[in-house]
């Protein structure tokens, strides 16, 4: 068991590293148990606890039940492990949840409760851009305020126009898999559209666009095709690339991107907004 200082170094290697990991920590206890309140482990992707405790097989099996979940929708969980009586007073069996809380049976002796948050810690989501025009440019400046790690592929004599690319990389480079979620960009515009929408239709991503006109994409699909690039590639495709702002500069352009981005990578994580009440009193 390490101290909660060694935890916390833990948590950020596993976090430099790039690694999807959960961060479990016992919020409450009442009556007898073996951990207290402020008790952390951290529950590999693999469903092993490598550092700290959060107590016995009391709570184990219910804990990285809520850790593989959090960490397959990016959702934290609030896990309440207590006895069968008094899930019985409350009419919950175990396994079933509530306002928010999954309920587990506590089966040691103690028969004490326990409250664990998992908060699950995935990689930051990577950001590839193709090319090193101004809309690029834009964008590779933009994304990080947002939480985005940038890798850019282009020339060298490209980089100029990109401001300390986080992680830049050659023009014909095929990206490596990566942890986390992946979202690419191709704004060529111009210098190498062709290798670069190939390369991108490639490679696994949730979002794959285009910046350019329609009519460039459909010559560029007819080309690619023709070159062997699979028809099913292009139906995940987003061209032209962006929300339709009505942006004009490159920054517009870049900000209209980064919104769409945004709208696929929090797609889901929000419950619908409730209908206000309108009833005059």
């Amino acid at each position: 068991m390490r101290n909660p200082a060694d935890i916390l170094d833990r948590i950020a290697s596993l976090k430099a590293e790039g690694e999807a990991f959960c961060l479990a920590t016992v919020i409450r206890t009442v009556a007898a148990t073996a951990a207290k309140a402020g008790a952390k482990a951290v529950i590999r992707a693999d469903g092993t606890i490598s550092d700290g405790w959060i107590g016995g097989g009391c709570a184990r099996g219910a804990v990285l039940k809520a850790a593989r979940d959090a960490l397959a929708d990016g959702q934290p969980r609030l896990v309440s492990v207590m006895p069968k009586d008094l899930l019985g007073e409350l009419g919950i069996t175990p396994g079933h949840e509530r306002d928010g809380v999954s309920f587990a049976r506590n089966m040691c002796p103690s028969r004490g409760t326990m409250d664990i948050f998992i908060e699950p810690m995935l990689p930051q989501p990577n950001l590839v851009i193709f090319g090193a025009s101004p809309v690029a440019a834009a964008l590779a400046e933009l994304a990080p305020g947002f939480g985005y790690r940038i890798t850019v592929y282009a020339t060298a004599d490209e980089y100029g126009c990109i401001a300390d690319p986080a992680e830049p990389a050659g023009a014909n480079t095929r990206p490596a898999a990566s942890a986390g979620r992946r979202f690419v960009v191709v704004s060529t515009q111009g210098r190498g559209d062709e290798p670069a929408l190939r390369a991108a239709l490639s490679i696994s991503a949730d979002h794959v666009c285009f910046v350019g006109s329609g009519l460039k994409v459909t010559a560029l699909r007819q080309s690619l095709l023709a070159r062997g690039v699979l028809p099913e590639s292009f139906d995940r495709l987003k061209a032209p690339a962006g929300l339709d702002l009505g942006a004009i500069t490159p920054e517009e352009i870049a900000l209209s991107i980064l919104a769409e981005i945004l709208a696929v990578r929090r797609r889901g994580q929000r419950a619908p907004a409730q209908p206000h009440n309108t009833t005059m009193l």
